[in-house]
Formats: C-alpha cells, structure tokens, sequence
C-alpha cells in the first residue's frame, strides 16, 4: 500500500497524467488526427519518462517498516489506535522473520496492554498527569514504534548473535525495552485505578452518611 501510494504521488506520476490530459483535451477538440486512449497512453508514457528523469522516478525501494512515523496531534484515541494498529499488523507480519517468536508475543502483548490502557483512560473518572499523559501517548506514537522498526533495521543474525555494549544482543535489547514500556503502562493503569477506587470509595462514604440512621438522644 505504501509503494502504491509513492508512486501515485511521484512527480513522474503528476508529469504522465498531465500530459495524458492534455491528449485527451487536444483529441477532445478535433486537433489531433487520431488518438483517443492510444494519445492518451504516449502522453502519459511521454510525461512520466521526462517526469522522472527532471524531477526523479517512484522509488520502489525501502523498507515495510519506514512508514512507522506518526504525530502526536489531533484526537489522541485516534492517533494512538492507528499507530497500535500499524505496529501490530507489522509485528504480525514479520519481515524476513527477523522477530523469534516470544519477541512476537511480547510486542503483541504490549499493544494490547496499550489498547486496553487507552479504553481504561476513556471510561476512567480518573485523570493523568500532564506528564504521565505525554508517556502514554508517546509510547503509543513513538517509544514502542521507533524501537520497532530500529530493531527490524538490524540484520537478522547480527541481532540474535552480536553483542552490543550494553553486553546483551539486540534481541536482547528489544525485549529488555518491551518489558520496561509494558511497565509503565502497568503504572499507568494501577494509578487511574486507584484513582476510580478511591472516587468509588468517597462516593461510598457519603451514601453511607446519607442514609445513616438518624442517633436518637
């Protein structure tokens, strides 16, 4: 998807289509002495070839995992699922196998943490700080996806064999950061829950006084 959405947008791309268009528009008016589709093809085929060599080809290269950018702006829900979503489906698919399986099931693990961290926020009477906020949302947007696709950048067998400074490998590594984001997104529950129980406690309290039978003297 992300190869068809880079050639669509190439300048090539613009070069062809515009220079079919205008084809298209010549024939339309009787100015050219045949063509329809057949002009309109070569003036595509025309457009994109001086389109690239001026302004550059569709580069069908790169990696599935470049596309891992996402902003913290907008509905922070909408921006944290999408970027979850992106995370799973690429550590579903894993490129060339470079995830063992238990890291698999640890990256997986944490995006449905971070899922069920977003839904607990939504319905919680309870509130982050300012700061906590920034961390869940940029382990959503950014931490998880950035280690993510620096760890799919390693070579396959560098990353299971070669020891870093930190004396561990990268697979290593990886799941060494796993384990801490899926930490902090454990205290980030445990502090809006305790924030819910203890409204669920005041809350308690005060039907407890009102309807506490009245003290006879």
């Amino acid at each position: 998807m992300n190869r068809l959405l880079g050639f669509l947008q190439a300048p090539a791309n613009w070069c062809g289509l515009g220079l079919a268009t205008v084809a298209l528009l010549l024939h339309s008016l009787g100015l050219t002495q045949w063509g329809g589709l057949g002009l309109a093809a070569l003036g595509y085929a025309v457009g994109f070839g001086v389109g690239g060599l001026w302004l550059g080809f569709p580069k069908w290269s790169g990696n599935v995992w470049d596309s891992l950018e996402f902003q913290d702006a907008g509905d922070a829900r909408t921006s944290m699922g999408e970027a979850l979503g992106a995370v799973r489906q690429l550590v579903r698919y894993n490129p060339d196998n470079r995830l063992p399986s238990s890291l698999q099931t640890q990256a997986l693990a944490l995006t449905d943490q971070l899922s069920g961290l977003l839904d607990q926020w939504e319905r919680s009477k309870g509130h982050l700080s300012l700061e906590e906020g920034f961390h869940a949302r940029h382990i959503a947007l950014s931490y998880l996806p950035d280690a993510l696709k620096t760890y799919l950048s390693i070579p396959k067998e560098f990353a299971a064999t070669k020891k870093l400074a930190n004396g561990m490998t990268a697979q290593e590594t990886f799941a060494a950061t796993l384990t801490e984001l899926g930490q902090k997104v454990t205290q980030l529950g445990e502090d809006l829950a305790s924030q819910d129980a203890q409204a669920f406690l005041n809350h308690s309290q005060f039907l407890k006084e009102k309807f506490k039978p009245p003290q006879l003297n």
